[in-house]
Order: C-alpha cells, then sequence, then structure tokens
C-alpha cells in the first residue's frame, strides 16, 4: 500500500510539470475581418469559418502566424493548446490566423473552434485550393512579414507555447 502511496505522489507530481496548458475555454468562431490585407493582390480566395467575407490568402500582410490544420488530424488537436496559450499573451502584437483544410463538412471545422478554445480568425478551405500555394499535409506553421513575404515555414506539429514565441521573435521580430 505504501508502494502505491508513493507512486501516486510521484505520478501527481510528475503530471503537474507538464508544459501542455489544462484548461480549455470554450472558443468562438471569429470574424476574418481583423488580419492586414493589400486590396490589390490577387489570388486564393478563402471563405472564413465563420461564414462572413474571407481573404485572398496571398494578400495577408503580417506580421502574421498562418496555422494550417484540419479537425481530423491528431497532431493539429495536440498543438492547439499551444496556440491558444501563445495567443492570449501575442494578441495585439500579431495576427493569428488559422486555415481549416481537407474536411469533410464545415461543421467539423466550427466544432473544433468552439471545443478548442481558438478565438482567432480562421479561413476555410472547402476543396484543397490552398494544395498549390501551402502543400500537402497538416500541420504546417507559416510565419508573414509586413510585405506579406512568408520569413519562415514549420512543417509538423509545434510541441510549445516556447517554440511559437521563439520562432516568433527569431523570424518576425516581435517579443511574447
Amino acid at each position: 500500500m505504501k508502494r502505491l502511496s508513493v507512486l501516486l505522489v510521484a505520478l501527481l507530481f510528475v503530471s503537474g510539470c507538464t508544459t501542455t496548458p489544462s484548461a480549455i475555454s470554450k472558443g468562438e468562431l471569429v470574424d476574418c475581418a481583423s488580419p492586414s490585407v493589400d486590396s490589390n493582390v490577387s489570388g486564393t480566395e478563402l471563405e472564413c469559418l465563420d461564414g462572413s467575407a474571407g481573404i485572398t490568402l496571398e494578400a495577408l500582410r503580417g506580421p502574421a502566424v498562418v496555422n494550417v490544420w484540419g479537425s481530423w488530424c491528431g497532431p493539429c488537436k495536440d498543438e492547439i493548446p499551444y496556440f491558444v496559450d501563445f495567443y492570449g499573451k501575442a494578441k495585439g502584437k500579431l495576427v493569428l490566423l488559422g486555415i481549416d483544410v481537407e474536411e469533410a463538412q464545415i461543421g467539423d471545422g466550427r466544432h473544433f473552434v468552439e471545443t478548442r478554445g481558438i478565438t482567432w480568425p480562421n479561413l476555410y478551405d472547402p476543396d484543397g485550393r490552398t494544395a498549390s500555394a501551402l502543400g500537402m499535409g497538416v500541420p504546417i506553421t507559416y510565419f508573414v512579414d509586413a510585405k506579406g513575404v512568408t520569413v519562415y515555414k514549420r512543417i509538423g506539429v509545434i510541441t510549445s507555447t516556447q517554440e511559437l514565441e521563439e520562432l516568433t521573435e527569431k523570424y518576425l521580430g516581435i517579443s511574447i
């Protein structure tokens, strides 16, 4: 019995040291009007996941972090808590924009946003039109400067809030 108690205390101690944000607040579908865009640029037009007017992807101006995800993607689910935590610190310093791709139905993406604590704008790619510009597969995270240039492309899962903060400082010059 004593061994079990020691094991339980050790397990509680280790689980308390995790870097994964634990509390998931309610997310909300956000209008995509907030990102800065150059209205003279044409390209891949995407609607907003909330149903409002979307934007032309190539017209996006930063500083911005763009996360490409799908509700069906296990690694995307793993990294979203880091983006939620990051956005809580970075809001007002840069734009965080999501792009939901390869969904069976738009409702799947909307449900993902609402149940994962996502509170930033998300675009919706219903038919894979971003594949030529963004590539196949998720998750992918882009860092876009004020001129609209992708200055860094992170392929694969983000593993911590600290990683997002370090990449943002390195590639966008913004300290979070």
